[in-house]
């Protein structure tokens, strides 16, 4: 019986590395896809790397707003033509998995437009969920423009 777990323990162990590679792998993917989409101007795309939920929450500008729908319509009304979205870049991505379900990412986001360039922080959970891995939790802060 020890020996039957033992052999389990280092199997659930060994297999923990490869399971995180895989997930932060399909995490970068789903953020790669956002950028893409973004840059295509194809916001109903982007929107599919959030989870279709009234839970999905998006922080920024000192407000906090919940539900797939209520954050889909905000980017819509915010970058409501492809002068406003520019050319999105995210960069300095961190995933660290939190369980086997569930991962938290830092990164960068910047805007290239014609009349400024726009940047900021994002800090992101994502969660695996039927459809894969999908944003649960956006907060976004913009950086304060150099004068």
């Amino acid at each position: 019986m020890a020996i039957t777990s033992c052999i389990l323990m280092t199997l659930t162990v060994s297999a923990a590395p490869k399971q995180n590679a895989s997930a932060v792998a399909q995490i970068r993917s789903v953020l790669r896809t956002q950028q893409e989409a973004w840059n295509r101007g194809d916001i109903d795309e982007f929107m599919n790397g959030y989870a279709r939920s009234k839970s999905t929450i998006f922080i920024s500008e000192d407000t906090v707003r919940r539900g797939w729908e209520t954050v889909r319509d905000r980017y819509r009304k915010k970058y409501s033509d492809r002068a406003k979205m520019g050319v999105l870049t995210f960069s300095d991505l961190e995933i660290t998995p939190l369980a086997s379900d569930s991962a938290v990412v830092l990164g960068r986001w910047k805007l290239q437009r014609a009349k400024n360039r726009p940047h900021g922080r994002f800090t992101l959970i994502f969660r695996r969920l039927p459809k894969g891995w999908r944003i649960v939790l956006d907060h976004t802060s913009t950086a304060t423009p150099a004068p």
